[in-house]
């Protein structure tokens, strides 16, 4: 079903949600209000059915239900296509559209680092959006999941207290629910408080190349790297996207090609234990630290949300926002810090035997 932007319908509920509320997945702070969303990924029934329950009104402060729109491709997309055209194209009634590539930190030479707090809430001000609003992220790629749960992520660390992602866009539209098209009606800006980024979330260049250097310490601490790039391009046998950078992987990481992790048939997230059984035949222990990364760290938070969906603590993980294409321009030859095929092995170092 498709409407015209300036007249959303919410369809009716038409089955019940599939997923059980764990301590795990519950992502809202006690200062948020109670809704029927209390899950980190949502279904599109219960999306339906959360913004049939709360219907926007100019004459309302209450908070509300927002869908955001975080589509994104990547550089060498085969159509050329930008989040802006997919947002225009096909959306959710009233959602919003965060753009990765300009709320960033625009002084950083690597594409998609996270922006000031000051940008952040300036962006999220001119989104209309307030801070006790439930905001629900969806993208609409091909893959199904893909660039949603950078932006839930980015909203988390800057400690937004309700965020969701849709599971997923496809299914919300091969299920019948409404979606509008054209340019989209503007919205009120509001004052978004300035917040704190929590930088336990996040791991830096510098905090991890210390600890790789550390590696063959047994008194350092454990670190498990899980890099959601394809295999070709962690083994250093396909080309990165991105001219000039070599492909290769970090030492001792894991690949987790983030694919692996979205159903073949419905392009959503594989059912929890699905989730927890393959991070357990990675032998990804949830006892030690986690860094999840990628090529911009993009898709390194679809392992993350993969993570917090299978019941792993958030305790403990952390995600590398320079991801490879930081990490591969910043590392020098002689320091061995890129290696080539697998499985690992100290000679194997920039592809040396």
């Amino acid at each position: 079903m498709r409407l015209p932007a300036s007249r959303p319908f919410i369809r009716p509920p038409t089955c019940a949600s599939r997923f059980v509320l764990t301590p795990q997945r519950r992502w809202r702070s006690e200062e948020s209000p109670q809704y029927s969303l209390n899950n980190y990924l949502v279904t599109p029934h219960e999306l339906d059915l959360a913004l049939k329950k709360n219907v926007h009104s100019k004459l309302s402060t209450a908070p509300r239900i927002i869908p955001l729109c975080a589509s994104w491709y990547m550089p060498n997309d085969p159509k050329k296509r930008t989040g802006l055209q997919a947002f225009k194209e096909s959306r959710i009634p009233r959602a919003r559209f965060f753009d990765l590539d300009a709320i960033k930190d625009d002084q950083s030479p690597y594409p998609h680092m996270l922006p000031t707090p000051e940008r952040f809430a300036e962006a999220m001000g001119e989104l209309g959006i307030r801070r006790d609003d439930s905001v629900v992220v969806y993208d609409s790629s091909d893959l199904g999941i893909f660039s949603a749960p950078r932006v839930a992520w980015t909203l988390r660390v800057f400690g937004h207290p309700a965020v969701h992602i849709l599971n997923n866009y496809k299914l919300w539209v091969d299920q019948g629910y409404p979606t509008e098209s054209g340019e989209p009606q503007p919205v009120e800006a509001v004052t978004y408080p300035v917040p704190t980024l929590d930088s336990s979330k996040v791991m830096t260049f510098e905090e991890l190349k210390a600890k790789l250097e550390k590696r063959d310490d047994p008194d350092a601490e454990p670190l498990q790297i899980l890099d959601a790039r394809s295999e070709g391009r962690w083994k250093g046998k396909e080309p990165e996207p991105r001219p000039g950078l070599p492909s290769g992987h970090m030492p001792n990481s894991i690949n987790i090609p983030f694919s692996d992790l979205i159903s073949a048939r419905t392009k959503a997230f594989l059912p929890a234990d699905e989730l927890r059984m393959y991070f357990e035949l990675k032998n990804v222990d949830p006892k030690k630290p986690i860094v999840s990364s990628c090529g911009t760290g993009v898709t390194a938070a679809v392992i993350d949300a993969a993570l917090t969906e299978a019941g792993y603590p958030e305790e403990g993980r952390r995600l590398y926002d320079g991801s490879w294409t930081e990490y591969a321009q910043r590392v020098k030859p002689e320091e061995k810090l890129i290696f080539k095929t697998g499985p690992i092995k100290k000679e194997e170092a920039n592809g040396k035997k």
